[in-house]
């Protein structure tokens, strides 16, 4: 396959990725009693790992942003583009950082250490993007109070008295655990679908 036919063709299967990613992005869902019910799980991050290990890295995080763009244009009044920044940028840390390693070291066991590497990262960055931005940007857009956002961390643990104990006690491990998931799932379907992607 000549090169740019190649191009075009992870083009294409990058739209068809983001599209899917976008849906499941809708298809999230609250889990009680373990985070506060405003964060949702979802596997919106599965099409841009199955893209950065198939196609490349930076594919990847071309459909983190379809997904995010996509959802943007139809949701932008749940979040005024907060939330779809946040996801992005974490999304794309994800994926990005996964498929370098896994390019760099192209076995199973490579493509394993870069998903752990890249959840890791990405729960990393989810403690500044929300202390800095998304919490702030929140507050100031729906008036929240701050105190409100830590008393609903604080009802399902009363040690959590401060952002930043919130976010390293529930959202560090929440996110790392999401990325762990979407990497499951991608290591159960990538032989079967990889083909396919690649042509």
């Amino acid at each position: 396959m000549s090169q740019n036919k190649s191009k075009i063709r992870a083009i294409c299967v990058c739209s068809i990725l983001g599209a899917i990613g976008f849906i499941l992005m809708c298809l999230e869902f609250p889990l009680p009693f373990i985070i506060p019910p405003f964060i949702k799980f979802d596997f919106s991050e599965l099409p841009a790992i199955i893209a950065a290990f198939s196609l490349g890295p930076v594919w990847g995080v071309i459909v983190c942003l379809i997904k995010n763009l996509l959802h943007l244009l139809f949701f932008f009044s749940n979040s005024a583009g907060v939330g779809e920044l946040s996801n992005f940028l974490l999304g794309a840390v994800f994926t990005f950082v996964s498929g370098l390693v896994y390019k760099k070291m192209h076995t199973r066991n490579g493509a394993l250490i870069g998903a752990l590497i890249g959840a890791l990262l990405m729960a990393a960055v989810s403690i500044v993007t929300n202390y800095f931005v998304v919490y702030p940007a929140y507050v100031k857009i729906y008036g929240m109070p701050l105190n409100v956002i830590i008393g609903m961390y604080k009802a399902i643990l009363p040690a959590a008295d401060s952002l930043l104990k919130c976010l390293i006690i529930f959202n560090f491990p929440f996110t790392f655990i999401k990325g762990v998931i979407d990497a499951v799932i991608c290591f159960a379907v990538y032989k079967k679908i990889s083909p396919i992607i690649k042509g």
